[in-house]
């Protein structure tokens, strides 16, 4: 779109991961210390990882988000800003701590323990609406997270679709378990949805993710469920189902944030004007590439590696 300085504008959650890793990890109680196999700080939150990903890949990539006045809310914008991603619009907010999530890493599955800090502090009324216009995509991660936001999502959404903003929302996991939230009525002007199997079966109460993904898009959004290691699949609004299978040659060391940088992908293919398989496919690729690093940024593809490795596999 010409004359729009940034391709995607992410409005997410900012706050790093602890990531603890080893096979031992369930605390005792009772002061008694276990030791682990490794710790990390890295860049935490659904809405930053995506953010580095499409920037990694090329996008020009702008992030709105709170963050405290503390030690993890500096180091979540410089390492944004290290990335690449514009961090000009970020909220620091003095009365609030940002928030952070202890990852307990084992083998492919993973325990978090989150504290929210200002995780649910953005709203729908600080976000310039001329940065709105100054972009040509919008995505929303943690939509159940970002409670704040949520209330004011729908009016946001439906100004940036009259403007020609396209948009995107990842819900991720909703802590209250209850999988409403307004996000039924805010998918009639969702271009794309990108949640993972299981809460896309909750949302709907269905039985299988492609019967979820069917139900899902009857709302007028492409629906784009991710399955982990086994790909993903797309349910346009006209019922048309795609499948693609994860890339086969990759051993994963972590995977926590496959899924955002998945989402990275699919945005990005979508942006430069690609088919939903062909965006599909390069959302498997970066999303299976992230897992080659700890935490969920170190190892992000470029566009170049990821049209690489689908050409291996092809």
């Amino acid at each position: 779109m010409p004359g729009r300085p940034f391709d995607l504008l992410v409005l997410g959650d900012c706050n790093p991961d602890l990531i603890i890793t080893g096979e031992e990890l369930e605390p005792r109680f009772g002061q008694v210390e276990r030791l682990v196999d490794g710790a990390e700080l890295t860049i935490g939150g659904s809405g930053s990882i995506v953010a580095c990903g499409a920037a990694r890949l090329g996008l020009r990539t702008a992030f709105v988000g709170v963050v405290g006045d503390d030690l993890f809310g500096r180091f979540m914008v410089e390492a944004l800003a290290q990335r690449g991603v514009d961090t000009g619009s970020i909220v620091v907010d003095r009365t609030q701590r940002t928030g952070l999530t202890v990852v307990l890493a084992r083998d492919v599955d993973r325990a978090m323990l989150t504290f929210p800090g200002t995780s649910a502090a953005l709203t729908a009324g600080a976000v310039d609406p001329e940065l709105l216009m100054r972009t040509r995509h919008i995505h929303v991660s943690s939509y159940f997270v970002q409670s704040s936001l949520a209330q004011g999502l729908l009016g946001l959404f439906e100004a940036a679709r009259g403007a020609g903003v396209s948009s995107s929302v990842d819900p991720n996991w909703d802590p209250t378990e209850r999988w409403g939230g307004g996000l039924r009525e805010l998918l009639d002007c969702t271009d794309v949805f990108l949640p993972n199997a299981e809460e896309a079966m909750r949302i709907t109460q269905s039985a299988d993710p492609e019967s979820a993904a069917r139900e899902l898009a009857t709302r007028g959004s492409l629906v784009a469920v991710k399955l982990g290691a086994e790909g993903a699949l797309a349910v346009d609004a006209e019922g048309s189902a795609i499948r693609c299978d994860s890339l086969k040659n990759v051993e994963p060391v972590d995977t926590v944030g496959a899924g955002d940088s998945f989402d990275a992908g699919v945005i990005a293919g979508l942006l430069s004007g690609w088919g939903t398989e062909q965006a599909l496919a390069l959302g498997c690729a970066c999303g299976a590439l992230s897992t080659r690093g700890a935490g969920g940024t170190s190892a992000q593809p470029t566009l170049d590696e990821a049209i690489g490795a689908l050409g291996e596999q092809a």
